[in-house]
């Protein structure tokens, strides 16, 4: 059974055909953190250990260009270029970060010419590829020798607290045959397909908590996540709470998420 997020189809035309569903996601998990770092911090101060002053940096798979904001407040770069598929988050980037290029591309074919960046970035967006290894390698290309490359994934059992909760409540009961939606690129393969690519990778793992206060916010979170089969109800918080309090009393929730971070150099 392959994961959502490799349906390109799913991709392109509703999870990131708008910025909602993501922006939604994000302020859900931020809400409910409790434990780890900021990783758009974290992701520059691995970059800056190699990265001289200046230069031209890129963010691969931007998104809502968390990261490409913190790279130009924490490393001002000569030049900063956001890079992903959708232009409906690009749009979002571009007015968070006025300073940033932006461009539209696919991630396995970069359209710069080999060794045209002294840095990159590709941050929670390698596991949308069936093939992380080529997208890796057009990062590669694209470095000057020395240049830096920080790359961010999660374990295969971010957030597997929720399995139990939707197959109990009925919402779903086919969630132990759903792959992790990192199944491509996570937090055990991470380091040996930089590897091939680069040569010497220097690994950070970091565990991330969040605690629900209660099913009205783990229902927020539920809507906006690809993982699950819930028929009529899919991506509505509202009616996912209601299920979900008929199912038994409200409680807080805790999950969790190993966040692995690979900082390599081009040889």
């Amino acid at each position: 059974m392959s994961t959502p997020f490799l349906d390109q189809d799913l991709v392109r035309e509703s999870l990131y055909s708008d910025a909602t569903r993501l922006s939604r996601r994000t302020q859900a998990l931020r809400a409910a953190k409790v434990a780890g770092s900021d990783v758009a911090t974290i992701i520059t101060r691995l970059l800056k250990l190699h990265l001289p002053d200046g230069g031209t940096v890129l963010d691969v798979g931007c998104g809502r260009g968390t990261t490409t904001a913190r790279i130009a407040v924490n490393l001002r770069p000569r030049r900063l270029i956001a890079l992903d598929a959708s232009a409906a988050l690009l749009a979002v980037t571009a007015s968070r970060v006025p300073q940033a290029e932006t461009v539209v591309a696919d991630f396995h074919h970069l359209p710069f010419y080999t060794g045209q960046l002294d840095a990159a970035v590709a941050a929670f967006c390698l596991y949308h590829s069936p093939h992380p290894d080529d997208v890796i390698a057009e990062v590669a290309r694209c470095l000057r020798p020395c240049g830096p490359a920080v790359l961010v994934t999660k374990s295969l059992d971010s957030y597997t607290e929720l399995d139990e909760i939707v197959a109990g409540s009925g919402l779903d009961w086919q969630t132990s045959a759903r792959p992790s939606l990192y199944t491509s690129f996570n937090s055990d393969n991470i380091e040996e397909l930089v590897a091939q690519r680069f040569g010497a990778v220097t690994m950070h793992h970091e565990q991330h908590i969040f605690r629900f206060a209660d099913f009205e916010h783990l229902g927020a979170y539920l809507a906006t996540t690809p993982k699950y089969e819930l028929g009529e109800i899919a991506g509505d918080a509202a009616a996912i709470t209601q299920a979900l309090r008929q199912w038994r009393p409200d409680r807080p929730t805790i999950m969790r998420s190993t966040v692995s971070y690979a900082v390599a150099v081009k040889q």
